[in-house]
């Protein structure tokens, strides 16, 4: 009796150790907890963003993450030479952050890696304004960067592109696409402080928008197909 007892309280001891090294490993990256296939939350949206800026294809970015950010993490590792799991685990964590870290500039704000955030910027101006003329499509990127220092939107690129329902291409995927070499030269451009659009925070298609809202906002002018306002 005595010796099944200390059996027991072995495998209880045994069970507990096991929950806590578990634990270790489920809540150890990327914030609070590994990620993988099966895992939702804010730390995976936080982990779809940081793919899709580097180029990789998730899918939509909605926090689940499933086969396509599964794929995504397994290219990104064997790209840069890390072990191929499909777990965004702590090395790999620490490479995305590495590629897409972000500091803080002379005002505070927090500013994310040039190269990197050009990189979408110019998807997201493919994806919004590919066949408007080249000046539309600075203005666009422009629109992108004048709302950073507004109190109204997020703080950078990436969450000001990822922001719910903010620009249609991320909506239907477009912002996956390759960007065109004009979209790339837009994208710098008003990353130079070009701003063909007079300051404008927003832009939207005419034919295309009965938004009450978006029409409310005062008009600033018309390039191509869109009208960008404050």
């Amino acid at each position: 009796m005595k010796v099944r007892v200390r059996s027991w309280g072995v495998l209880v001891a045994i069970g507990l150790i096991l929950s806590i090294v578990l634990s270790g490993i489920a809540y150890g990256a990327l914030g609070d907890r590994l990620l993988s296939r099966g895992s939702k939350g804010p730390e995976v949206i936080e982990l779809q963003k940081k793919l899709v800026q580097l180029g990789y294809v998730v899918g939509t970015v909605d926090g689940k993450f499933g086969a396509k950010t599964e794929t995504a993490i397994r290219r990104f590792q064997k790209e840069r030479g890390l072990r191929v799991d499909g777990l965004a685990g702590t090395q790999t964590v620490k490479e995305l952050k590495l590629l897409t870290g972000q500091s803080t500039n002379s005002t505070g704000k927090a500013v994310g890696n040039k190269n990197v955030d050009t990189n979408l910027l110019a998807r997201c101006v493919n994806g919004e304004a590919r066949g408007e003329p080249y000046l539309g499509q600075v203005a666009v990127a422009a629109v992108i960067l004048n709302r950073i220092p507004d109190p109204a939107f997020p703080n950078t690129i990436a969450d000001i592109i990822y922001q719910p329902r903010a620009f249609s291409s991320v909506d239907d995927g477009q912002i996956n696409l390759p960007p065109s070499a004009s979209a790339m030269r837009a994208a710098q451009e008003a990353m130079n402080g070009s701003d063909p659009s007079g300051g404008a925070v927003f832009f939207f298609a005419p034919a295309k928008t009965k938004n009450k809202y978006i029409w409310s906002r005062p008009q600033i002018k018309q390039i191509g197909n869109h009208i960008f306002a404050k």
